[in-house]
Protein backbone atom coordinates (compact mmCIF):
# COMPACT_ATOMS: atom_id res chain seq x y z
CA UNK A 1 0.00 0.00 0.00
CA UNK A 2 1.16 3.96 -0.67
CA UNK A 3 2.07 5.37 2.11
CA UNK A 4 -0.70 8.54 2.89
CA UNK A 5 1.32 12.18 2.87
CA UNK A 6 1.43 13.58 6.17
CA UNK A 7 -0.04 16.99 4.88
CA UNK A 8 -2.81 15.00 4.05
CA UNK A 9 -3.48 13.13 7.19
CA UNK A 10 -3.61 16.44 8.91
CA UNK A 11 -5.84 18.09 6.07
CA UNK A 12 -7.92 14.79 6.98
CA UNK A 13 -7.80 15.05 10.98
CA UNK A 14 -9.40 18.78 10.48
CA UNK A 15 -6.08 20.08 11.88
CA UNK A 16 -5.26 22.33 9.06
CA UNK A 17 -7.08 23.06 5.12
CA UNK A 18 -6.34 22.44 1.89
CA UNK A 19 -5.10 25.83 1.57
CA UNK A 20 -2.77 26.19 4.14
CA UNK A 21 -1.36 22.77 3.12
CA UNK A 22 -0.04 24.58 0.33
CA UNK A 23 0.81 26.98 2.69
CA UNK A 24 3.07 24.86 4.35
CA UNK A 25 4.18 23.34 1.16
CA UNK A 26 5.69 26.34 -0.60
CA UNK A 27 7.47 27.44 3.26
CA UNK A 28 8.80 24.17 3.12
CA UNK A 29 10.37 24.64 -0.23
CA UNK A 30 12.13 27.13 1.33
CA UNK A 31 13.92 24.89 4.09
CA UNK A 32 14.61 21.41 2.57
CA UNK A 33 15.13 18.45 4.66
CA UNK A 34 12.91 20.06 6.96
CA UNK A 35 10.20 17.68 7.05
CA UNK A 36 6.43 18.97 6.93
CA UNK A 37 5.44 18.33 10.33
CA UNK A 38 8.44 20.68 11.76
CA UNK A 39 7.36 23.10 9.31
CA UNK A 40 3.32 23.29 10.11
CA UNK A 41 4.46 23.66 13.52
CA UNK A 42 6.84 26.66 13.18
CA UNK A 43 4.05 28.44 10.81
CA UNK A 44 1.20 28.08 14.01
CA UNK A 45 -0.54 25.93 12.52
CA UNK A 46 -0.33 22.72 14.17
CA UNK A 47 0.70 21.60 17.64
CA UNK A 48 3.17 19.38 18.51
CA UNK A 49 0.71 16.99 19.84
CA UNK A 50 -1.48 17.08 16.62
CA UNK A 51 1.59 16.10 14.12
CA UNK A 52 2.42 12.87 16.69
CA UNK A 53 -1.26 11.72 16.19
CA UNK A 54 -0.65 12.10 12.64
CA UNK A 55 2.81 10.38 12.97
CA UNK A 56 0.89 7.42 14.17
CA UNK A 57 -1.87 7.05 11.72
CA UNK A 58 0.88 7.57 8.83
CA UNK A 59 2.49 4.12 10.29
CA UNK A 60 0.35 2.62 11.95
CA UNK A 61 1.31 2.86 15.55
CA UNK A 62 0.01 3.99 18.64
CA UNK A 63 0.70 7.45 20.05
CA UNK A 64 2.32 7.24 24.11
CA UNK A 65 2.50 9.99 26.43
CA UNK A 66 5.80 9.19 28.28
CA UNK A 67 4.96 11.09 31.08
CA UNK A 68 1.90 8.96 32.59
CA UNK A 69 3.45 5.65 31.21
CA UNK A 70 4.76 3.06 34.05
CA UNK A 71 7.67 1.59 32.41
CA UNK A 72 8.74 -1.73 33.64
CA UNK A 73 12.31 -2.50 34.42
CA UNK A 74 12.72 -5.26 32.29
CA UNK A 75 11.85 -3.64 28.88
CA UNK A 76 14.40 -0.72 30.33
CA UNK A 77 17.28 -3.58 31.25
CA UNK A 78 16.45 -4.84 27.87
CA UNK A 79 17.63 -1.65 25.69
CA UNK A 80 21.04 -0.26 26.77
CA UNK A 81 21.24 3.78 27.10
CA UNK A 82 23.83 4.04 24.34
CA UNK A 83 21.30 2.09 22.40
CA UNK A 84 18.32 4.71 23.67
CA UNK A 85 20.24 8.10 23.07
CA UNK A 86 21.20 7.05 19.40
CA UNK A 87 18.05 5.93 18.26
CA UNK A 88 16.41 8.40 19.55
CA UNK A 89 13.98 5.95 21.48
CA UNK A 90 12.23 4.75 25.05
CA UNK A 91 11.69 1.10 25.91
CA UNK A 92 7.41 0.90 27.26
CA UNK A 93 6.66 -2.15 27.52
CA UNK A 94 8.05 -6.14 27.56
CA UNK A 95 4.82 -8.94 26.86
CA UNK A 96 5.67 -12.31 25.35
CA UNK A 97 9.17 -11.46 23.92
CA UNK A 98 7.51 -8.63 22.22
CA UNK A 99 9.61 -5.14 23.10
CA UNK A 100 7.53 -2.00 22.23
CA UNK A 101 9.52 1.11 21.98
CA UNK A 102 8.48 4.96 21.68
CA UNK A 103 10.09 7.12 18.98
CA UNK A 104 10.34 10.28 18.34
CA UNK A 105 10.90 9.66 14.50
CA UNK A 106 8.76 6.79 13.27
CA UNK A 107 9.62 7.16 9.55
CA UNK A 108 12.96 6.00 10.09
CA UNK A 109 11.48 1.95 10.46
CA UNK A 110 14.68 0.75 9.54
CA UNK A 111 15.23 1.82 13.20
CA UNK A 112 12.78 -1.24 14.11
CA UNK A 113 15.25 -3.56 12.23
CA UNK A 114 18.18 -3.10 13.88
CA UNK A 115 16.68 -3.20 16.90
CA UNK A 116 15.14 -7.18 16.05
CA UNK A 117 18.98 -7.46 15.34
CA UNK A 118 20.62 -6.14 17.93
CA UNK A 119 18.50 -7.63 21.10
CA UNK A 120 17.10 -10.95 19.03
CA UNK A 121 13.74 -10.32 19.89
CA UNK A 122 10.58 -8.49 17.98
CA UNK A 123 10.14 -5.02 18.20
CA UNK A 124 7.19 -2.93 17.72
CA UNK A 125 7.12 0.99 17.64
CA UNK A 126 4.60 3.65 19.63
CA UNK A 127 4.90 7.01 18.34
CA UNK A 128 6.31 10.11 21.01
CA UNK A 129 7.83 13.43 20.18
CA UNK A 130 11.79 13.94 21.10
CA UNK A 131 11.15 16.14 24.03
CA UNK A 132 9.56 13.27 25.98
CA UNK A 133 11.80 10.90 24.64
CA UNK A 134 14.74 12.57 25.17
CA UNK A 135 13.08 13.41 29.45
CA UNK A 136 12.03 9.84 29.15
CA UNK A 137 15.97 8.68 28.76
CA UNK A 138 17.13 11.10 31.64
CA UNK A 139 14.85 10.08 34.08
CA UNK A 140 15.21 6.00 33.61
CA UNK A 141 18.24 5.75 32.77
CA UNK A 142 19.63 8.17 35.68
CA UNK A 143 21.06 5.71 37.82
CA UNK A 144 21.93 2.92 35.01
CA UNK A 145 24.74 4.34 33.33
CA UNK A 146 25.97 1.45 31.15
CA UNK A 147 29.27 0.63 31.74
CA UNK A 148 31.37 -2.14 29.43
CA UNK A 149 32.98 -2.87 32.62
CA UNK A 150 30.03 -3.98 34.84
CA UNK A 151 29.06 -6.01 31.97
CA UNK A 152 32.05 -7.48 31.55
CA UNK A 153 32.67 -8.28 35.28
CA UNK A 154 28.92 -10.15 35.27
CA UNK A 155 29.71 -11.88 32.17
CA UNK A 156 32.88 -13.76 33.96
CA UNK A 157 30.58 -14.57 36.95
CA UNK A 158 27.55 -15.56 34.78
CA UNK A 159 30.15 -17.87 32.18
CA UNK A 160 32.94 -18.92 34.53
CA UNK A 161 32.81 -22.31 33.55
CA UNK A 162 31.78 -22.38 29.85
CA UNK A 163 34.86 -23.41 27.78
CA UNK A 164 34.97 -22.28 23.72
CA UNK A 165 38.47 -22.81 22.90
CA UNK A 166 37.67 -25.14 20.65
CA UNK A 167 38.11 -24.80 16.91
CA UNK A 168 35.54 -27.30 16.24
CA UNK A 169 32.03 -25.07 16.04
CA UNK A 170 29.52 -26.72 18.60
CA UNK A 171 25.57 -25.82 18.84
CA UNK A 172 26.42 -24.65 22.34
CA UNK A 173 28.70 -21.77 21.33
CA UNK A 174 25.94 -21.12 18.68
CA UNK A 175 23.63 -20.84 21.42
CA UNK A 176 26.22 -18.48 23.61
CA UNK A 177 26.77 -16.14 20.79
CA UNK A 178 22.75 -15.55 20.60
CA UNK A 179 22.85 -14.88 24.65
CA UNK A 180 21.47 -11.74 25.72
CA UNK A 181 25.00 -10.80 27.06
CA UNK A 182 27.02 -11.65 24.66
CA UNK A 183 24.25 -9.36 22.21
CA UNK A 184 24.25 -6.70 25.13
CA UNK A 185 28.59 -6.55 24.78
CA UNK A 186 28.59 -6.40 21.33
CA UNK A 187 25.70 -3.95 20.78
CA UNK A 188 27.50 -1.33 23.63
CA UNK A 189 30.87 -1.50 21.83
CA UNK A 190 29.51 -0.89 18.36
CA UNK A 191 27.31 2.12 19.31
CA UNK A 192 29.64 3.51 21.34
CA UNK A 193 32.09 3.53 19.02
CA UNK A 194 30.04 4.86 16.20
CA UNK A 195 28.72 7.89 19.17
CA UNK A 196 32.77 8.03 19.64
CA UNK A 197 33.41 8.82 15.72
CA UNK A 198 35.63 5.89 15.82
CA UNK A 199 37.06 5.12 12.52
CA UNK A 200 37.78 0.86 13.18
CA UNK A 201 37.05 -1.85 15.90
CA UNK A 202 39.54 -4.35 16.67
CA UNK A 203 39.13 -7.51 18.23
CA UNK A 204 42.29 -9.96 18.73
CA UNK A 205 42.60 -13.08 19.97
CA UNK A 206 46.03 -14.15 22.02
CA UNK A 207 46.69 -16.90 24.12
CA UNK A 208 45.68 -15.32 27.38
CA UNK A 209 43.13 -12.38 26.51
CA UNK A 210 40.75 -11.15 24.04
CA UNK A 211 41.98 -7.55 23.48
CA UNK A 212 39.13 -5.35 21.79
CA UNK A 213 40.98 -1.99 20.56
CA UNK A 214 38.90 1.16 19.08
CA UNK A 215 40.67 3.87 16.77
CA UNK A 216 39.44 7.06 16.86
CA UNK A 217 41.48 9.89 15.49
CA UNK A 218 43.63 7.75 13.95
CA UNK A 219 45.00 6.41 17.30
CA UNK A 220 43.95 2.80 18.87
CA UNK A 221 42.32 3.00 22.70
CA UNK A 222 42.34 -0.28 24.39
CA UNK A 223 38.85 -1.33 26.01
CA UNK A 224 37.98 -3.51 28.91
CA UNK A 225 39.11 -7.15 27.50
CA UNK A 226 36.26 -9.57 27.64
CA UNK A 227 36.72 -13.00 29.40
CA UNK A 228 38.92 -15.00 26.84
CA UNK A 229 36.51 -17.78 26.54
CA UNK A 230 34.07 -15.83 25.28
CA UNK A 231 36.02 -14.93 22.05
CA UNK A 232 34.32 -17.41 20.01
CA UNK A 233 30.96 -16.84 21.19
CA UNK A 234 31.24 -13.16 20.00
CA UNK A 235 33.36 -13.70 16.71
CA UNK A 236 30.37 -16.14 15.90
CA UNK A 237 27.93 -12.82 17.05
CA UNK A 238 29.69 -10.20 14.88
CA UNK A 239 29.51 -13.32 11.98
CA UNK A 240 25.55 -13.78 12.51
CA UNK A 241 25.08 -10.38 12.05
CA UNK A 242 27.03 -9.68 8.66
CA UNK A 243 25.53 -12.92 6.91
CA UNK A 244 28.97 -15.03 7.08
CA UNK A 245 29.44 -18.58 7.84
CA UNK A 246 30.02 -19.01 11.48
CA UNK A 247 31.08 -22.47 10.98
CA UNK A 248 34.29 -21.40 8.33
CA UNK A 249 37.14 -20.93 11.01
CA UNK A 250 40.35 -21.63 8.42
CA UNK A 251 39.66 -19.20 5.48
CA UNK A 252 39.27 -15.47 6.14
CA UNK A 253 35.60 -13.77 5.23
CA UNK A 254 34.64 -10.48 4.53
CA UNK A 255 31.21 -8.84 4.96
CA UNK A 256 28.86 -6.16 6.14
CA UNK A 257 26.38 -4.69 8.79
CA UNK A 258 23.96 -2.25 7.54
CA UNK A 259 22.56 0.07 10.84
CA UNK A 260 20.27 3.10 10.55
CA UNK A 261 21.32 5.06 13.73
CA UNK A 262 19.14 8.23 14.45
CA UNK A 263 18.36 8.30 11.17
CA UNK A 264 21.73 7.75 9.58
CA UNK A 265 22.87 5.01 7.41
CA UNK A 266 26.38 4.08 9.27
CA UNK A 267 27.70 0.92 7.40
CA UNK A 268 30.44 -1.44 9.26
CA UNK A 269 32.47 -3.41 6.74
CA UNK A 270 33.63 -6.81 8.82
CA UNK A 271 36.76 -8.62 7.57
CA UNK A 272 37.42 -12.00 9.89
CA UNK A 273 41.21 -13.15 9.32
CA UNK A 274 42.46 -16.51 11.29
CA UNK A 275 45.36 -16.58 13.77
CA UNK A 276 47.44 -18.37 15.71
CA UNK A 277 44.72 -18.17 18.67
CA UNK A 278 41.34 -17.76 16.90
CA UNK A 279 39.49 -15.60 14.52
CA UNK A 280 40.83 -11.83 14.13
CA UNK A 281 38.11 -8.97 13.56
CA UNK A 282 38.17 -5.69 12.25
CA UNK A 283 35.13 -3.55 11.64
CA UNK A 284 35.38 -0.26 9.47
CA UNK A 285 32.69 2.28 10.60
CA UNK A 286 31.50 4.20 7.53
CA UNK A 287 29.45 6.75 8.57
CA UNK A 288 28.40 9.79 6.22
CA UNK A 289 27.33 12.07 9.20
CA UNK A 290 31.15 12.12 10.29
CA UNK A 291 32.55 12.23 6.92
CA UNK A 292 31.52 15.54 5.03
CA UNK A 293 32.23 15.09 1.30
CA UNK A 294 32.96 19.14 0.51
CA UNK A 295 36.19 21.12 -0.36
CA UNK A 296 35.37 23.58 2.33
CA UNK A 297 35.07 21.66 5.04
CA UNK A 298 38.70 19.27 4.89
CA UNK A 299 40.59 21.63 6.49
CA UNK A 300 42.62 23.40 3.65
CA UNK A 301 44.00 26.62 3.76
CA UNK A 302 42.08 29.57 1.32
CA UNK A 303 45.07 29.74 -1.37
CA UNK A 304 45.73 25.97 -1.65
CA UNK A 305 42.03 25.46 -2.14
CA UNK A 306 41.58 27.62 -4.41
CA UNK A 307 44.67 26.99 -6.42
CA UNK A 308 43.50 22.89 -5.86
CA UNK A 309 39.69 23.77 -7.31
CA UNK A 310 41.29 25.43 -10.68
CA UNK A 311 43.28 22.56 -11.12
CA UNK A 312 40.27 19.62 -10.58
CA UNK A 313 38.34 21.77 -13.32
CA UNK A 314 40.61 21.42 -16.15
CA UNK A 315 39.52 19.66 -18.88
CA UNK A 316 41.56 16.65 -19.11
CA UNK A 317 44.99 15.44 -17.63
CA UNK A 318 45.79 13.89 -14.22
CA UNK A 319 45.42 14.71 -10.53
CA UNK A 320 47.16 12.72 -8.08
CA UNK A 321 46.49 12.75 -4.24
CA UNK A 322 49.22 11.21 -2.03
CA UNK A 323 49.75 10.08 1.38
CA UNK A 324 49.98 6.82 3.52
CA UNK A 325 46.72 4.94 4.84
CA UNK A 326 44.50 6.44 6.59
CA UNK A 327 45.30 10.01 5.41
CA UNK A 328 41.99 11.18 4.44
CA UNK A 329 43.02 10.64 0.51
CA UNK A 330 39.61 9.14 -0.15
CA UNK A 331 37.57 12.04 1.44
CA UNK A 332 39.41 14.76 -0.49
CA UNK A 333 38.84 12.78 -3.77
CA UNK A 334 35.23 11.86 -3.22
CA UNK A 335 34.57 15.82 -2.58
CA UNK A 336 36.70 16.76 -5.55
CA UNK A 337 33.83 14.87 -7.21
CA UNK A 338 30.64 15.87 -5.43
CA UNK A 339 32.20 19.54 -6.51
CA UNK A 340 31.91 18.29 -10.18
CA UNK A 341 29.10 16.37 -9.92
CA UNK A 342 26.11 17.67 -11.99
CA UNK A 343 24.02 17.44 -14.67
CA UNK A 344 26.08 17.82 -17.69
CA UNK A 345 29.59 15.64 -16.11
CA UNK A 346 29.47 12.53 -16.18
CA UNK A 347 31.70 10.75 -13.37
CA UNK A 348 32.23 7.26 -12.72
CA UNK A 349 34.64 5.52 -10.06
CA UNK A 350 36.64 2.41 -9.79
CA UNK A 351 37.21 1.25 -6.31
CA UNK A 352 38.04 -1.10 -3.85
CA UNK A 353 35.64 -1.20 -1.95
CA UNK A 354 33.54 1.32 -2.88
CA UNK A 355 33.36 3.67 0.59
CA UNK A 356 30.35 5.90 -0.14
CA UNK A 357 27.55 5.87 -2.31
CA UNK A 358 27.42 9.38 -4.19
CA UNK A 359 24.07 9.53 -6.02
CA UNK A 360 24.93 11.03 -9.49
CA UNK A 361 28.36 9.03 -10.03
CA UNK A 362 28.54 5.44 -11.59
CA UNK A 363 30.25 3.55 -9.06
CA UNK A 364 32.20 -0.07 -9.97
CA UNK A 365 33.81 -2.46 -7.33
CA UNK A 366 36.99 -4.23 -7.98
CA UNK A 367 37.13 -8.03 -7.26
CA UNK A 368 40.59 -9.64 -7.82
CA UNK A 369 39.00 -12.71 -7.49
CA UNK A 370 37.53 -12.79 -10.54
CA UNK A 371 39.88 -10.90 -12.68
CA UNK A 372 38.44 -7.54 -12.25
CA UNK A 373 41.53 -5.45 -11.65
CA UNK A 374 41.39 -1.38 -11.52
CA UNK A 375 42.99 -1.21 -15.10
CA UNK A 376 40.10 -4.02 -16.65
CA UNK A 377 37.37 -1.88 -15.03
CA UNK A 378 39.47 1.62 -16.09
CA UNK A 379 39.36 0.11 -20.39
CA UNK A 380 35.48 -0.71 -19.69
CA UNK A 381 34.77 2.61 -18.34
CA UNK A 382 36.55 4.45 -21.43
CA UNK A 383 33.78 2.68 -23.96
CA UNK A 384 31.11 4.78 -21.53
CA UNK A 385 32.20 8.00 -22.28
CA UNK A 386 32.97 9.48 -19.13
CA UNK A 387 33.95 13.01 -18.62
CA UNK A 388 35.90 12.32 -15.51
CA UNK A 389 37.35 9.20 -14.27
CA UNK A 390 38.13 8.60 -10.49
CA UNK A 391 40.95 5.15 -10.22
CA UNK A 392 40.70 4.09 -6.48
CA UNK A 393 44.65 3.69 -6.78
CA UNK A 394 47.52 3.14 -9.10
CA UNK A 395 48.90 0.02 -8.20
CA UNK A 396 50.91 -1.04 -11.44
CA UNK A 397 52.40 -0.46 -14.44
CA UNK A 398 49.12 -1.70 -16.30
CA UNK A 399 47.04 0.58 -14.31
CA UNK A 400 48.81 3.39 -14.78
CA UNK A 401 49.48 3.28 -18.65
CA UNK A 402 45.59 3.05 -18.90
CA UNK A 403 45.24 6.13 -16.76
CA UNK A 404 47.40 8.16 -18.50
CA UNK A 405 46.21 7.16 -21.79
CA UNK A 406 42.64 8.02 -20.82
CA UNK A 407 43.88 11.17 -19.49
CA UNK A 408 45.67 11.92 -23.36
CA UNK A 409 42.47 11.10 -24.85
CA UNK A 410 40.75 13.84 -23.30
CA UNK A 411 39.44 12.58 -19.62
CA UNK A 412 40.30 14.11 -16.59
CA UNK A 413 41.20 11.19 -14.21
CA UNK A 414 42.04 11.44 -10.39
CA UNK A 415 43.58 8.44 -8.05
CA UNK A 416 45.97 7.91 -5.47
CA UNK A 417 49.40 6.72 -4.58
CA UNK A 418 51.17 5.75 -1.71
CA UNK A 419 53.97 8.59 -1.49
CA UNK A 420 55.74 10.73 1.35
CA UNK A 421 55.22 14.15 -0.32
CA UNK A 422 54.11 15.31 -3.69
CA UNK A 423 57.81 15.47 -5.88
CA UNK A 424 57.86 12.00 -5.08
CA UNK A 425 54.76 10.74 -6.83
CA UNK A 426 56.66 11.80 -10.20
CA UNK A 427 59.45 8.94 -8.99
CA UNK A 428 57.10 6.55 -7.91
CA UNK A 429 55.75 7.05 -11.21
CA UNK A 430 58.72 6.32 -13.48
CA UNK A 431 59.74 3.20 -11.15
CA UNK A 432 56.81 2.28 -12.41
CA UNK A 433 57.62 2.74 -15.81
CA UNK A 434 55.77 5.50 -17.16
CA UNK A 435 58.20 7.11 -19.61
CA UNK A 436 59.09 11.04 -18.38
CA UNK A 437 57.56 12.27 -21.75
CA UNK A 438 54.00 11.04 -20.74
CA UNK A 439 54.68 11.96 -17.40
CA UNK A 440 54.71 15.68 -18.38
CA UNK A 441 52.27 15.37 -21.10
CA UNK A 442 49.14 14.14 -18.91
CA UNK A 443 50.32 14.89 -15.14
CA UNK A 444 48.80 18.28 -13.72
CA UNK A 445 48.48 18.31 -10.29
CA UNK A 446 49.90 16.44 -6.96
CA UNK A 447 48.26 16.55 -3.28
CA UNK A 448 50.14 15.61 -0.64
CA UNK A 449 47.92 15.37 2.46
CA UNK A 450 48.06 13.89 6.31
CA UNK A 451 45.66 14.02 8.84
CA UNK A 452 46.77 15.61 12.47
CA UNK A 453 44.50 15.61 15.48
CA UNK A 454 43.02 18.52 16.50
CA UNK A 455 43.50 19.70 20.26
CA UNK A 456 39.94 19.49 21.93
CA UNK A 457 38.72 22.48 22.85
CA UNK A 458 37.52 21.63 25.96
CA UNK A 459 41.23 21.21 27.63
CA UNK A 460 43.26 23.22 25.64
CA UNK A 461 45.69 24.86 27.68
CA UNK A 462 48.77 27.11 26.88
CA UNK A 463 52.75 25.75 28.36
CA UNK A 464 56.23 26.94 27.50
CA UNK A 465 58.02 23.71 25.39
CA UNK A 466 61.38 22.92 26.11
CA UNK A 467 64.32 24.20 23.89
CA UNK A 468 64.79 19.98 23.35
CA UNK A 469 60.93 19.72 22.05
CA UNK A 470 61.38 23.10 20.14
CA UNK A 471 64.57 21.15 17.89
CA UNK A 472 61.89 18.91 16.76
CA UNK A 473 60.81 21.55 14.41
CA UNK A 474 64.01 22.40 12.93
CA UNK A 475 63.65 25.70 13.57
CA UNK A 476 65.78 28.84 15.20
CA UNK A 477 64.79 28.25 19.06
CA UNK A 478 64.71 31.91 19.61
CA UNK A 479 62.22 32.53 16.13
CA UNK A 480 60.10 29.77 17.55
CA UNK A 481 59.90 31.31 20.95
CA UNK A 482 58.03 34.41 19.96
CA UNK A 483 55.03 32.30 19.61
CA UNK A 484 52.28 30.77 21.72
CA UNK A 485 52.33 26.90 22.24
CA UNK A 486 49.33 24.47 22.98
CA UNK A 487 48.24 21.20 24.43
CA UNK A 488 45.55 19.12 26.12
CA UNK A 489 44.97 17.98 29.57
CA UNK A 490 43.01 15.75 29.10
CA UNK A 491 39.62 15.79 29.95
CA UNK A 492 35.86 13.95 29.50
CA UNK A 493 35.22 14.95 26.20
CA UNK A 494 38.04 13.84 25.08
CA UNK A 495 38.50 10.63 27.12
CA UNK A 496 41.47 12.02 28.25
CA UNK A 497 43.75 12.11 25.13
CA UNK A 498 43.76 16.05 25.14
CA UNK A 499 42.76 15.49 21.07
CA UNK A 500 39.35 15.34 19.50
CA UNK A 501 38.77 15.74 15.80
CA UNK A 502 40.71 15.74 12.82
CA UNK A 503 42.26 17.82 10.32
CA UNK A 504 44.13 17.78 7.40
CA UNK A 505 47.45 19.88 6.53
CA UNK A 506 48.59 19.74 2.20
CA UNK A 507 51.30 20.15 -0.50
CA UNK A 508 50.27 20.95 -3.59
CA UNK A 509 52.41 20.52 -6.24
CA UNK A 510 50.91 22.46 -9.75
CA UNK A 511 52.70 20.66 -12.31
CA UNK A 512 53.68 23.72 -14.63
CA UNK A 513 55.79 24.03 -17.58
CA UNK A 514 58.98 24.60 -15.54
CA UNK A 515 58.37 21.03 -13.48
CA UNK A 516 57.86 19.50 -17.02
CA UNK A 517 61.34 20.90 -17.94
CA UNK A 518 62.80 19.14 -14.94
CA UNK A 519 60.95 15.68 -15.41
CA UNK A 520 61.88 15.35 -19.09
CA UNK A 521 66.00 16.11 -17.36
CA UNK A 522 64.83 13.31 -15.10
CA UNK A 523 65.92 15.37 -12.07
CA UNK A 524 65.75 14.19 -8.85
CA UNK A 525 62.99 14.69 -5.73
CA UNK A 526 64.98 17.10 -3.96
CA UNK A 527 65.58 19.31 -7.11
CA UNK A 528 61.85 19.39 -7.73
CA UNK A 529 61.11 20.14 -4.62
CA UNK A 530 63.60 22.90 -3.68
CA UNK A 531 62.08 24.68 -7.07
CA UNK A 532 58.44 24.22 -6.30
CA UNK A 533 59.47 25.66 -2.88
CA UNK A 534 60.76 28.50 -4.28
CA UNK A 535 57.78 29.04 -6.59
CA UNK A 536 55.64 29.33 -3.70
CA UNK A 537 54.10 25.67 -2.61
CA UNK A 538 53.84 24.97 0.81
CA UNK A 539 55.32 22.00 2.41
CA UNK A 540 53.62 19.43 4.60
CA UNK A 541 55.97 20.67 7.73
CA UNK A 542 55.50 24.10 6.77
CA UNK A 543 51.47 23.49 6.69
CA UNK A 544 51.97 22.12 9.99
CA UNK A 545 53.39 24.79 11.49
CA UNK A 546 51.31 27.19 10.80
CA UNK A 547 48.85 24.98 12.76
CA UNK A 548 50.68 24.79 15.51
CA UNK A 549 51.13 28.50 15.77
CA UNK A 550 47.56 28.95 14.89
CA UNK A 551 46.67 26.82 17.96
CA UNK A 552 45.23 23.92 16.40
CA UNK A 553 47.66 21.25 17.01
CA UNK A 554 50.48 20.32 18.89
CA UNK A 555 54.37 20.01 18.46
CA UNK A 556 54.31 15.84 18.88
CA UNK A 557 51.61 15.91 15.85
CA UNK A 558 53.54 17.36 13.29
CA UNK A 559 56.51 15.56 14.00
CA UNK A 560 55.32 12.67 14.26
CA UNK A 561 52.81 13.07 10.88
CA UNK A 562 55.82 14.71 9.07
CA UNK A 563 58.54 12.99 10.59
CA UNK A 564 60.44 12.22 6.81
CA UNK A 565 59.74 15.34 5.23
CA UNK A 566 62.50 17.15 3.06
CA UNK A 567 64.23 14.10 3.93
CA UNK A 568 64.37 15.74 7.93
CA UNK A 569 63.71 13.79 10.98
Amino acid sequence: MAQRKLGQILVDLGYISEDQLWDVLEEQKRSPGEIIGQVAIRMGLVTEGQVTEALAEQWGMPVVNLAETTIPPRAIEMVPQTMADLYKIMPISLKDNILTVAMADPQNVAALDDLRNFLGTEVRGAVSNLKDVEAAVARYYADKQDSIEDLISSMEESYAGTTTNSREYTLDEAELADAAPIRKLLNMIMLLAIKDQASDIHFEPFEDEFKVRVKADGMLYEMVPPPRHLANAIVSRIKIMSDLDIAERRMPQDGRIELNVGGNSVDLRVSILPTLFGEAVVMRVLDRTVVQLDLNKIGMDANTLSRFRSMIKRPNGIVLVTGPTGSGKTTTLYSALNELNDVETKIITTEDPIEYEIEGLLQVPVNHDIGVTFATVLRAILRHDPDTILVGEIRDYETAEVSVQSALTGHLVFSTLHTNDAPSAITRLRDMGVPPFLITACLEAVLAQRLVRRICSECRTRFDPSDELLMELQLPIQQARQYKFYYGKGCQRCNNSGYKGRCGIYELLDVNDDIRDLITANASVDDIRNFARSQGMTTLREAGLKLIFDGVTTIDEIVRETITEDGEG
